[in-house]
């Protein structure tokens, strides 16, 4: 198991977010959670990289706790995210915002050789190495954001919304990518509101409801399910094609 959550609650002040959530990713998975807005998806993922504590309860990468640990310690470890809005240095460079994935690791030929595969990846980064973030497109920024979490060679890449603002054209290239990279041997976890595109590349997912678990199991077990095809897939349980 590579990462666990084992009954976390999280508070913001008194409001209750998480509540005794259960999570467990294998190595090598695509896992996705699903839910509504204000559900407790993306503090999830907070609490993970460490900026939100739990209450209660531990989260557990590779075995050991991680609840109490700094958000760099977490990233020395090999957890990166992929921040939702893609959060770029806007005035940097691409090459810049590339470089800044791997701060916390000594420039060598490892350096070369991850930017190399970045620009395999991401062939449009290569192009737009020299150009400033702020002034890329939509989905141009997330590529040098799914780009520079790569650069820190992460062992679990955290993925927040990865299609939020995008065109079709660049959700269908981004959801190609994230595959490509699962399958280097990359996990991932994944929050993503397109519910329809996510189980479509996911071995599992779960979906959260006001901080709390209410289904999981396998992608394709979920994509059959009534509920999730009415509430997320945009069809209603009677007459629902597949």
């Amino acid at each position: 198991m590579l990462l666990e959550f084992k009954d976390v609650d999280t508070h913001y002040g008194d409001l209750h977010v998480l509540k005794k959530v259960n999570y467990s990713i294998e190595k090598g998975e695509i896992v996705a959670l699903l839910g509504g807005n204000a559900c407790g998806k993306s503090t999830t993922m907070k609490t993970i990289m460490g900026v939100v504590r739990p209450t209660r309860g531990q989260v557990i990468f590779d075995g050991q706790a991680i609840e109490k640990l700094p958000t760099a310690e977490r990233v020395r470890r090999g957890i990166a995210p992929v921040l939702e809005a893609r959060r770029l240095f806007p005035r940097m460079t691409v090459f810049e915002n590339l470089e800044m994935g791997a701060y916390l690791r000594k420039r060598g030929p490892e350096f070369d050789q991850d930017i190399e595969r970045v620009y395999a990846l991401f062939p449009r980064v290569k192009e737009r190495r020299d150009q400033i973030a702020g002034t890329l497109s939509g989905g141009e920024q997330q590529m040098v954001a799914m780009g520079r979490a790569l650069m820190a060679r992460p062992r679990l890449l955290c993925m927040d919304e990865p299609s939020m603002g995008l065109s079709p054209i660049f959700v269908e290239q981004v959801f190609d990518i994230i595959q490509a990279i699962n399958r280097s041997g990359t996990t991932i976890f994944m929050v993503e509101q397109n519910a329809n595109m996510a189980l479509s590349i996911a071995h599992r997912a779960y979906v959260l409801q006001t901080g709390q678990v209410v289904l999981s199991g396998a992608a394709e077990e979920l994509r059959r399910n009534p509920l999730i095809r009415e509430a997320y897939l945009g069809e209603m349980q009677v007459g629902a094609t597949t």
